[in-house]
């Protein structure tokens, strides 16, 4: 008699868990969504060059990414002295790796020349310039703005020489609430960071000629 109580009493159990579960159906938890870099090719209004280089192989990299925001989460500014991680929010790519092809693009499209490598090379590489970067800030905040501190170099000599040495600022204001708008306004910092250094490589270019 007690077995067949126990039975009864687990039988129920198990129908009213089925039940509970048919009623709330499957969970709905929100998606992450992943974010990348985009250049100046992506943008809506044309980019004219500032020279043509078209002849002249450029090298870029290493690009440098302070540990506090290389994460695979993307990093926001809570404070002058806070940050944090988004919720569900990640970067397509690692950050320094996405930073190095948005930068890429964009030199070559404003120096007009298809000669641009990313290092690593993957072969044996003539450079005539190759410029390295050293972020230092590289974060925003949603309804805000979005910074960018670097120090860069640009080596001549296939990168044996250095022959400037420069640190940049730049501050945007973030158009949205959300994270896309505060990675759109990353992008558009490196953008102009790499505006600031196409005119470096073109007054070097003009001094070598």
């Amino acid at each position: 008699m007690r077995s067949f109580k126990l039975a009864a009493t687990l039988l129920f159990v198990g129908a009213l868990v089925l039940f509970q579960a048919g009623c709330l159906g499957p969970s709905k938890n929100p998606p992450t969504r992943f974010y990348m870099l985009s250049s100046l090719h992506s943008g809506e209004t044309a980019i004219r060059p500032v020279a043509d280089l078209a002849d002249v192989a450029i090298g870029v990299g290493p690009v440098r990414i302070p540990g506090k925001i290389d994460r695979t989460q993307v990093v926001m500014r809570s404070n002058r002295n806070e940050i944090r991680l988004a919720d569900l929010a990640e970067w397509g790519d690692p950050l320094g790796a996405g930073f190095t092809r948005a930068m890429a693009e964009n030199l070559a499209l404003l120096l007009n020349t298809e000669k641009v490598s990313i290092f690593p090379w993957l072969k044996p590489t003539r450079t005539d310039y190759q410029v390295t970067v050293d972020v230092v800030e590289f974060i925003g905040a949603p309804g805000e703005s979005a910074r960018l501190r670097a120090w860069w170099t640009i080596f001549g000599d296939d990168g044996r020489t250095e022959v400037l040495k420069k640190y940049s600022r730049f501050e945007l204001e973030v158009s949205g609430d959300d994270i896309a708008a505060m990675v759109q306004a990353q992008s558009l910092l490196v953008g102009n960071f790499s505006q600031k250094v196409a005119e470096a490589l073109r007054a070097l270019s003009q001094k070598k000629d």
